[in-house]
């Protein structure tokens, strides 16, 4: 049975989050604004952070943009791994065994790669995610790239302009790296929140969209 998400009305309660991301901005562009959203609402909320490749300046960016989407959390976990970007297949066995000391997390809910996400290394991790959580609730994210490979989702959470607008801020001011990628603009991540606020009507205009595979109400 897959658990089911049943996380309190009470601003008190503290679920646990566990957020992956094969490399530095995938969390953020996947669902930035979902994190932000439920960390307004349950800022007593226990986050885990991994990033799973990062080099000199890539980890720095990866660090500081954690600190910034996860401000004024108190319990929270920031991990920026080593793995080599673009060679997640050829050294999955590593990555597995990382996967492994994160079972005792028993999170709430996951945040992963789409299955079919065309980038070899989001693979991965959504393959690992679903092989090592078999009984907890799963979204996942999804990155707007070149492959073109944006699929149908099936779960949406609807979000305001200010949040939106927040999370594409922070994408913007952190990751001066991807600046001169003819896709890392301001238009790119709002457009897509857009599109899937016109695919579920979301009152404010903007929603993130995720896949979730196995759902209980």
């Amino acid at each position: 049975m897959i658990k089911r998400l049943s996380f309190s009305e009470d601003p008190g309660y503290s679920p646990q989050i566990l957020c992956l991301g094969a490399h530095s901005d995938d969390i953020e562009i996947g669902c930035g604004g979902t994190i932000l959203r439920l960390l307004k609402t349950y800022p007593n909320a226990r986050v885990t952070w991994v990033v799973f490749s990062g080099q000199g300046t890539r980890v720095d960016e990866a660090q500081a943009s954690a600190e910034s989407f996860l401000a004024g959390i108190k319990e929270k976990q920031i991990l920026v791994k080593d793995f080599r970007d673009g060679f997640f297949p050829y050294t999955g066995a590593d990555i597995k065994a990382f996967f492994e000391t994160l079972k005792p997390l028993e999170p709430d809910i996951v945040f992963t790669h789409y299955r079919d996400d065309r980038h070899q290394d989001h693979r991965v991790i959504s393959d690992l995610t679903w092989n090592t959580f078999r009984d907890h609730f799963i979204l996942e994210y999804e990155i707007p790239k070149y492959d073109g490979d944006l699929g149908t989702p099936n779960f949406y959470v609807h979000l305001d302009r200010e949040t939106c607008q927040q999370k594409v801020q922070l994408l913007v001011k952190h990751f001066g790296t991807q600046a001169n990628k003819h896709w890392f603009t301001d238009e790119t991540f709002l457009a897509i929140l857009r599109l899937r606020g016109i695919e579920s009507r979301a009152p404010e205009q903007y929603a993130e969209a995720f896949y979730g595979r196995k759902i209980i109400l």
